[in-house]
Order: C-alpha cells, then structure tokens, then sequence
C-alpha cells in the first residue's frame, strides 16, 4: 500500500502519538506501506520554508528506511517561493510539493497559486492541495482555519494540460457533484482521509469509479491503521483495490517520469 498523506514534526498545538519519524515508520511497515509522501507540520506556520524542507529531506533519509518520500512546503504568498520551489526539485529531488492554501492565506483563484501551479508543472512536479488539517471544532480558539474550497481546481487543471493535482483531506461525499467535477478533470486524484462513513469506499468507487482515488492516512493526527480499515472494509473487487490501494499512485508517478522523459 501507498500512503499519499503523513506528516512529520509536531503538530503545533498538541503532541501525538507517533509523532517520532521512527514510531510513524514502524508502525506504517506494520500496516503494509511500502511508501509514504510525508510533508512537514512546520509548513503550516514557519515562514522559514528553506528551513521547513532543508529537515523534512533530511529526516527522511534518516528515519525513513527507503519509505518515506519527502513533499515540499511551498507557500506563494512570500516573496522568494520559486525559490523554495526550485530548491524542492532540483536539490531536494522531491517528485512533488504540498500547499496549504487556508493556512496561507489564500483562495485558490488567486493569480500567485495560478502562478505556482505553473512553475510546478513545467518542472514536472506533483501538487498537493490540503483542504483541512482538523474538524472546525477542535481547532484552537485563536487559530480557526476555515477547509479550502477546492472547486476552482477543475479550471485550473483544464489550462494546464501537464498538471498532476493530489487533493488531501477532502470531506467529500459520494453524491457530491463536486466529487464527479474533480474526478472528470481527469489530472486530479482525491486521497482517503477525510471520506467518512460506513463502507464510504465502495459508494464513492460505484458513483466515480476508483481510478483517482488513492490513500491518505493523514498520520500521525489520524490513526494510520483506519487507512487501511477503511479500504478492507470497503468490500471492494479486487482490481478496484488494488488500484486505490497502489496502483493509481503508480501511474500517477508513471505519467510524471514520462513527461521528465
């Protein structure tokens, strides 16, 4: 299995467990996960993002015994991004960067997101979108952070015809109409984390199919073992499984290495 979506560092406003690069390692090994994207959570609140990224590279090749894959911190509000972008893919050689629009302070219509998404794309480089971090409810009094509206993604892939888009920790429903939109674009593939509900799986792969869905475990704030539940409980035909549970990752990373090529 795959897990598009972990995180390293502490969480700002409590710890967790397995919140150690070694502890998030063993226990995803223990689950079966061959390989996981981990972005940092020091990317939503540092302006240092070279920093940010300089220890996320460095803690995956300490910790992450060949599993973890490190995904850049890019934040277009401050001025030298193209450079955190730059750094990200040539001396990093991160296949991809991670964005948090709400945390940033923008929407995704704004010209300087249009502007990173362009630059990413002529380098080839996946772009995660993270649509929340936690339930509204729990967020911290002085912090609340309203999800991301991730509509506006539809458009901006139909101009970029190279653009790859993971989208993280959307709280969509299998009859969303938003839902269908995204997975129509045909360049934007939806993670698990956030879809919740009993057997949410195998309703969200008989109303669009399972060939853009990948998995999120979104560890260590969630358990990474419900990933796993969730998909084995899905109740899914093999091939739809196996697609979700590695194989759309693979061609995702398969239709990136050809237009390197």
């Amino acid at each position: 299995m795959i897990d598009t979506n972990v995180y390293l560092s502490c969480w700002p406003f409590r710890r967790l467990p397995l919140d150690e690069p070694a502890a998030l390692v063993a226990a995803l090994k223990r689950l079966g996960v061959t390989q996981a994207w981990a972005g940092s959570f020091d990317g939503l609140l540092h302006r240092d993002v070279a920093g940010v990224n300089l220890r996320l590279a460095a803690a995956c090749r300490t910790h992450g015994e060949g599993l973890l894959i490190p995904i850049g911190t890019v934040n277009p509000t401050l001025p030298d991004w193209p450079e955190d972008l730059r750094r990200c893919h040539e001396e990093h050689e991160m296949p991809g960067i991670r964005v948090h629009p709400n945390y940033h302070g923008y929407r995704l219509g704004d010209p300087r997101f249009a502007a990173l998404l362009d630059e990413a794309a002529r380098r080839s480089l996946i772009v995660q979108v993270v649509v929340a971090m936690e339930d509204e409810r729990t967020q911290h009094p002085l912090v609340r952070v309203p999800p991301v509206d991730p509509a506006p993604l539809v458009a901006l892939v139909a101009r970029r015809s190279s653009l790859r888009v993971v989208l993280l920790n959307a709280s969509l429903k299998p009859a969303d109409v938003l839902l269908r939109k995204l997975v129509e674009a045909g360049r934007i593939w939806i993670d698990t984390a956030m879809m919740e509900g009993i057997s949410v799986l195998e309703r969200v792969v008989a109303a669009v199919g399972s060939e853009r869905i990948v998995v999120g475990s979104h560890a260590p704030f969630f358990a990474p073992d419900a990933a796993l539940l969730k998909l084995q409980e899905a109740g899914l035909k093999e091939a739809d499984h196996r697609a979700i549970a590695e194989g759309n990752v693979r061609s995702l990373m398969g239709s990136r290495r050809e237009r390197e090529d």
